[in-house]
């Protein structure tokens, strides 16, 4: 134990050294360079300091930027103070799942110490346990001053089952992390416990029928009628329904409702690029990036195979043929290619949009590039080096990069998601240790839905 603290301590000093070495170098190019393509050589730091750089800074996100009541991560902050519908208290439960993850980051890479972790983890379970749930499933949006639903949109105010599948994937990544011989740290394990088993995921069968709904609400019940059909960014829901201990949803659910009968099986190809699973709406170009990030922050796709895909392939060809689009750059957009790539779900020119190769608008979602570093480590390297050398504080704020930005535009707002910040953290930290994946996968009962499932996995040697 005491070698372990020595360890984040100096860990916390080099990574705080670090980013103020970044911060000089920021200020001392921007005000002249920022926007020319200066290669790489605006500051002195290297790959594994621009890597720490990243985590921190975007850590902050999940820290100081958290709402302070609950603990938890702001659905959104906007450095420019513009909000629509004063929703600054508002929170994210999906979010707020990739934040207790970037707790675990924050916790091991000494940004912030153990202690001060359990605590806000102990807020944060505290908030967990009085909020709103619907059959055990919190809603999309919670407002974080009182624990009450905000209706993420008219019908949708009630439980919401895929934003509950990433919360729930965050608290068993944050379980087996706990000691269980600390008396504090296994009293939270417990009460995690608790939270997890309390999801009734067979409820969301709708009376066991063969596949998952999204939302329920005690006003207009499962009026949303929204299925959980593969593949896009949900197949997390169905494990965590498959590895729930008291609240199981049965294995046709997921064959049935998410494969649709074996039509999710494809054979669709980019770039001499194989993609063998059909995505919703997307086919052979692959959906936003963000669909092989968010069910797999904890779920290990390395030697995870089904009858359907080798997951680990499938998600390094989607980001590949994301990759490649932007090379290749078919709209002529203004800075596009190997170094600036990355389309993703993120704000955009006029609100809110799912950028793809189908769904091109000249975007660029940094988190896209970024949460790709297991799938594309040097690529995804390029892009970092270039939004941070050359893009310099155009792009990068107090709690990281931000959301989105156009240079065809000239197009650089000064606002953050939480559901985009949260997998830059913990996608980098699997790239460079695996710790999350390692984490969520320890969970026997992870293991116990997986083969429930058909699925074979591997740990990564």
């Amino acid at each position: 134990m005491n070698r372990n603290r020595t360890r984040r301590i100096l860990t916390r000093i080099i990574v705080h050294v670090s980013m103020m070495l970044s911060i000089v170098a920021l200020i001392s190019y921007n005000s002249s360079s920022a926007g020319v393509d200066i290669s790489g050589n605006a500051s002195s730091l290297t790959d594994e300091q621009l890597l720490d750089t990243i985590q921190l800074l975007t850590f902050q996100y999940f820290w100081d930027g958290a709402e302070p009541v609950s603990g938890m991560a702001r659905e959104r902050f906007h450095v420019d103070g513009v909000y629509p519908q004063d929703d600054k208290h508002i929170i994210t439960s999906g979010g707020g799942g990739f934040g207790l993850m970037a707790l675990v980051v924050g916790m091991e890479r000494g940004f912030i110490t153990r202690e001060e972790g359990i605590r806000r983890l102990t807020r944060i379970i505290e908030f967990l346990e009085k909020s709103d749930r619907f059959h055990g499933a919190w809603p999309h949006w919670l407002n974080g001053e009182t624990g009450e639903v905000k209706p993420f949109s008219l019908k949708d105010n009630g439980g919401d089952l895929v934003e509950t599948a990433y919360l729930v994937q965050g608290l068993l990544t944050v379980r087996p992390y706990l000691d269980a011989e600390d008396a504090v740290e296994a009293e939270l394990q417990k009460r995690i416990t608790r939270l997890c088993d309390d999801v009734e995921w067979d409820w969301y069968q709708k009376g066991g029928g063969p596949v998952l709904h999204w939302h329920w609400s005690p006003e207009y019940e499962f009026e949303m009628n929204l299925n959980v059909r593969g593949y896009n960014e949900c197949m997390i829901t169905y494990v965590m329904g498959a590895s729930s201990n008291t609240h199981p949803i049965s294995e046709d659910a997921f064959h049935h409702g998410w494969a649709r009968d074996g039509g999710i099986k494809g054979e669709n190809y980019r770039y001499d690029l194989l993609l063998d699973m059909n995505h919703n709406g997307a086919m052979e170009y692959g959906g936003p990036l963000f669909w092989s990030h968010y069910s797999y922050l904890g779920l290990d796709p390395r030697n995870l195979k089904d009858a359907y895909s080798d997951y680990w392939q499938h998600n390094v060809n989607h980001a590949l043929i994301n990759y490649y689009h932007c090379v290749e750059n078919p709209h002529n957009y203004k800075g596009f290619g190997e170094n600036c790539w990355g389309l993703s779900a993120s704000y955009s020119l006029n609100g809110y949009s799912a950028h793809s190769p189908a769904r091109d608008l000249g975007v660029i979602s940094p988190t896209a590039a970024l949460s790709s570093f297991p799938y594309t480590p040097e690529q995804s390297m390029k892009a970092a080096r270039y939004f941070y050398d050359s893009l310099g504080t155009r792009v990068l704020g107090p709690y990281g990069f931000y959301d989105a930005f156009s240079l065809e535009e000239d197009w650089f707002p000064q606002r953050y998601l939480a559901i985009d910040q949260g997998p830059i953290v913990v996608m980098i930290e699997n790239y460079r240790t695996g710790l999350l994946w390692d984490l969520f996968m320890s969970n026997e009962e992870v293991q116990n839905g997986l083969k429930k499932l058909g699925f074979s996995y591997k740990a990564d040697s």
